[in-house]
């Protein structure tokens, strides 16, 4: 490593970390102070970080992961390249942080090799590209007017998607996919699978690049959940599997749908206890407008907002998708939003399969049919129960989950339950221009 950095005239290396809420981080070190950096790691003020410490105890330490160092040579301009390494969050006595949502997710990975398993995630990330932010909230503009799949050949982000692909794999992350989605302006790109830490790292590394090479292209890239009131929100449907070394664990030939007995307990836990960690897969007031979209005459609507699974029913909070090959079995689970932070995200969807396996939980019917197609007498005689519709709902069942506040642990439990509420009060006290337009004339 430090060879290629003398190699290539790498002038800055970026150590990453991300707080509670999923924000990237950044400290940038010469690279003749690397090898201190190993040896002592980088110390900083974790009070100044949200979710991390108490200002009474707020020393701590970055160690920089040399596994996940990674040139980015699209950076560099005429300074020379650069580079970035994640980082471990540490107390000063050298144990790790409970407060780093890496750790958080480590964890829950040492508990699943202790059954046997390895967790691979492989996540469908949806955004929106926009002419620009505006900061008056006002409305967005998106780049295009295309729709889903559509081969869009426009003026300002005609390359966009290829670029994006392009600089991803450069730096080492393969896409599957990549597509126009059902919204004017709305890209998704697909990651391969990888172990759950790799894709965790890889999210945050995959919107930081996309929203640099948006704006060489001058446009913006958003992930927020739902930009437009009459257009579908952005997802990141997420594939999971578990595998005993090389077998998967999720395939059985003998199933009548190919599934295991591990499968069905695993699927039976993320609805057991779906609505419990929605407050972390979908952890903003916006996202439950993504979930609980207007209803258009014109428009099928997939938002996976009813807990229930299914087989290739794409309205279903959990489907099971068709695959060939016995390694390819796998589970889809379509309510985490492309803002969520990965590692919580992937660690409470760990947490609650495991669960099921461990309880022996029976797994339900599937359905059949269009879940929002149904009445809602319907939908509760078949015992599908809706996520919470709001983030206040959401809040109220998560401060309730033993399960999810085990997987968190009590610092980052407690952190998240306490900024969220706060972000909840903010939200429900502002008079929307809504309000205005409806009532300003009316009374």
């Amino acid at each position: 490593m430090l060879r290629t950095l003398e190699e290539r005239d790498i002038r800055f290396v970026r150590l990453w970390f991300t707080d509670v809420l999923g924000t990237l981080k950044s400290v940038s070190v010469a690279p003749a102070e690397l090898e201190a950096a190993f040896e002592e790691g980088i110390g900083f003020d974790g009070s100044a970080i949200e979710g991390f410490a108490r200002v009474y105890e707020s020393d701590m330490v970055a160690m920089p992961d040399p596994t996940t160092f990674q040139v980015f040579p699209f950076e560099g301009g005429g300074s020379g390249e650069s580079a970035r390494m994640f980082c471990d969050i540490l107390l000063p006595d050298g144990s790790p942080s409970w407060a780093d949502p890496r750790h958080v997710l480590r964890r829950m990975l040492s508990r699943a090799a202790e059954k046997g398993f390895t967790f691979y995630t492989h996540p469908e990330i949806e955004f929106f590209l926009l002419e620009s932010l505006p900061a008056d909230g006002a409305m967005p503009v998106p780049v295009d007017s295309g729709g889903y799949f559509d081969n869009t050949t426009h003026a300002v982000a005609r390359d966009f998607r290829r670029q994006a692909v392009l600089a991803l794999e450069r730096i080492g992350i393969s896409v599957e996919f990549s597509h126009h989605e059902v919204a004017p302006g709305q890209q998704e790109i697909d990651l391969r699978y990888a172990d759950a830490l790799a894709t965790a790292d890889n999210i945050m590394t995959f919107r930081h690049v996309v929203k640099e090479v948006a704006l060489t292209q001058s446009v913006e890239a958003s992930f927020m959940p739902k930009p437009f009131t009459d257009q579908p929100g952005s997802g990141m449907h997420t594939h999971l599997s578990l595998f005993e070394g090389e077998r998967n664990a999720f395939h059985d030939a003998s199933d009548p749908m190919k599934l295991s007995k591990v499968a069905r307990a695993f699927i039976a836990g993320l609805l057991v206890h779906a609505r419990e960690y929605t407050a972390v897969t979908n952890q903003w007031v916006n996202s439950y407008k993504r979930l609980f979209p207007q209803a258009l005459p014109d428009r099928i609507t997939e938002s996976p907002a009813y807990v229930c699974w299914g087989h290739l029913n794409r309205s279903a909070l959990v489907r099971v998708p068709a695959y060939g090959k016995p390694n390819s079995a796998r589970v889809e689970v379509r309510s985490p939003d492309s803002a969520c932070n990965p590692y919580l995200a992937f660690a409470v969807l760990l947490g609650a399969g495991l669960k099921g396996i461990e309880e022996g939980y029976e797994l339900p019917p599937g359905a059949e049919d269009d879940v929002w197609a149904l009445s809602p007498a319907e939908r509760k005689a078949m015992g599908y129960e809706p996520l919470p519709q709001n983030l206040s709902e959401a809040i109220d069942v998560l401060s309730g989950s033993e399960l999810v506040a085990e997987v968190l642990g009590e610092h980052v439990f407690d952190y998240f339950l306490r900024n969220k509420r706060q972000e909840w009060e903010e939200f429900r006290h502002q008079v929307t221009p809504y309000e205005r337009q409806r009532y300003l004339g009316l009374m």
